[in-house]
């Protein structure tokens, strides 16, 4: 078994759409990813010293913003879906009871 060079490793381009039954249905979902998360995982964006509480603070609120933006696509597809759990019944019992 060979390893490559493990000190040194290429990565490619990204996860490809498995071979499947149903090439729509995969390739649906893979877009649907790619475009609510365009972005790798920002790791190692501070290289700041553990002695300074300022630097620390500052530092970990620097990661927290890039993780929020990291994950501003599901937080908006959350939102979306829990706009719609709530209003859809709210106006499927208007048009039950307030049939006018």
């Amino acid at each position: 078994m060979e390893l490559g060079n493990v000190s040194q490793p290429t990565y490619g381009p990204g996860p490809k759409a498995p071979g499947s039954s149903m090439p729509g249905l995969v390739g649906m979902a893979h877009g649907f990813l790619q475009l609510v998360q365009p972005n790798a995982l920002p790791i190692g964006g501070c290289m700041g010293r553990g002695g300074e509480g300022g630097a620390v603070l500052c530092c970990l609120s620097f990661f927290l913003s890039q993780l929020l933006l990291y994950e501003l696509g599901f937080l908006v597809c959350m939102a979306i879906g829990l706009l719609f759990i709530i209003l859809v019944p709210l106006v499927g019992c208007c048009f039950c009871c307030c049939r006018c």
